[in-house]
């Protein structure tokens, strides 16, 4: 059962930034693109331009909202508009395949929320199915294998869909096209970042591309996804002889990971990403990149295949992170992507399905500085991203939307003050269900 870990004055503090995000969220605000709506009311809405996506429009304000509104009530007429005009961007305007960007993610958001929003019998992503499935057909994969936009991203899409025919179907070939583009090294199994996938400033650095070893880009979110996979194979007989690759795969990627480890480093125990001729640098904290994101997914393989060695080594990088300097982290924004309500929100995640207090602990700190970043200007209800623009230096911004703005945010506030499960998290690859081992903390020390 989910258990809040906020009460008293901070639980308070928490709620009302919450009900604040709710309501800015429906007036016209810097970086933010709706009216004011009546409650119950979603007059002159859909006249109103506004993404349709996961990450920055209309799918991920819908989650907000519907989390908010089982919550508190209220919310549902705003919930569902937001859902529909996500649903007509994908008709209406050019957008990719993308999870979090494109049609992908605004599917896994209908298939997410249909049991609050829609009719359960709801069909209305077959489409985007039949299209999936025909992309992924395509052997050999040339595309990105990653969450944000490639393989993964389709499996956690196929995953909200079980146990669907055409989901199963999807999943089996998602496993397949990793199975065919992994490489199998001496220590493991890992997944190369082609430099046509990296942006300009990399690509010119790394011109062979790399290993990219953030959550959000690189192997620990196949890692993640794979503990998926094997959690349900059990009960999911139509995976057929997929179901024999997914162990291999999971083995191979967490032995590949462990071996890629700073051999001296206080900043960080795990680099951006590696490679040949690849300048290894100390990594920030948050979901998208760093050793905490890097955790979550050892302790998702763990669970899967309730494997008490990396159960240890994922409790021994999260205290590690737990334990240093602030100073080391570079978050400097309160968003879920790379900022203080992300890290906040991992370290709950983790708290919930270990039971380890120190867990607990540092979810409350950092819950502390997301809302002690909270200032009147370039927010939305006191947030704010730190954005760059060409050559500029960063400066605040205000965002609304899931990842980089305020309701991610309002999301994570809500999980650390509701007994509501925040199954939304199931996107980001950080939904780790409860471990069946022994509830033991990991021995203290800097390395996992």
């Amino acid at each position: 059962m989910w258990k809040p870990i906020l009460d008293g004055t901070l639980r308070k503090e928490a709620l009302a930034a919450v009900n604040a995000v709710g309501s800015e969220l429906l007036c016209e605000t810097p970086g933010s693109n709706f009216r004011r709506l009546a409650s119950g009311s979603a007059a002159n809405f859909h006249q109103r331009k506004v993404d349709g996506s996961l990450a920055t429009g209309a799918a991920g304000l819908a989650i907000f909202y519907t989390y908010l509104s089982r919550a508190q009530g209220g919310y549902e007429t705003v919930a569902l508009e937001l859902l529909k005009k996500a649903g007509a961007a994908v008709s209406s305007t050019r957008m990719n395949r993308s999870f979090f960007q494109g049609f992908t993610g605004v599917a896994w958001t209908i298939a997410h929320l249909r049991e609050w929003l829609l009719d359960p019998d709801d069909n209305s992503t077959a489409g985007i199915d039949r299209l999936l499935l025909t992309l992924l057909s395509k052997s050999p994969w040339k595309a990105s294998y990653d969450l944000v936009s490639g393989l993964v991203g389709f499996g956690v899409y196929a995953l909200e869909q079980v146990p669907k025919a055409r989901a199963i179907r999807c999943l089996e070939a998602v496993i397949c096209r990793l199975d065919e583009i992994a490489e199998h090294k001496t220590h493991g199994t890992t997944w190369l970042r082609a430099p046509h996938f990296l942006p300009i400033v990399h690509r010119n650095e790394c011109p062979q591309g790399y290993y990219d070893l953030g959550l959000a880009h690189g192997v620990p979110g196949v890692i993640a996804f794979l503990g998926y996979v094997q959690s349900l194979s059990r009960k999911l007989s139509q995976l057929g002889s997929t179901r024999h690759k997914v162990r291999g795969l999971l083995e191979g990627a967490v032995s590949w990971l462990l071996d890629q480890r700073f051999v001296r480093e206080v900043r960080s125990v795990f680099p951006y990403w590696t490679g040949p001729g690849v300048t290894l640098r100390p990594s920030r904290v948050g979901w998208c990149y760093g050793d905490l994101g890097i955790a979550v997914s050892l302790l998702n393989g763990a669970s899967a295949l309730n494997n008490r060695r990396w159960r240890v080594e994922a409790l021994a990088l999260a205290k590690n992170v737990a334990r240093r300097p602030v100073s080391y982290s570079q978050v400097v924004d309160s968003s879920l992507c790379h900022g203080a309500a992300g890290v906040a929100h991992l370290f709950n995640r983790m708290y919930q399905a270990t039971g380890e207090n120190f867990l607990r602990d540092a979810a409350r700190e950092w819950f502390e500085r997301t809302l002690a970043m909270r200032r009147k200007s370039s927010s939305v209800a006191g947030f704010f991203v730190m954005a760059r623009k060409g050559k500029a230096p960063p400066r605040p911004v205000a965002e609304s939307g899931l990842l980089g703005g305020a309701a991610g945010v309002g999301l994570a506030l809500l999980a650390a003050t509701t007994t509501i499960e925040p199954a939304w998290d199931r996107m980001l690859l950080v939904s780790v269900p409860p471990s069946r081992g022994p509830r033991r903390s990991a021995r203290p020390g800097r390395r996992a």
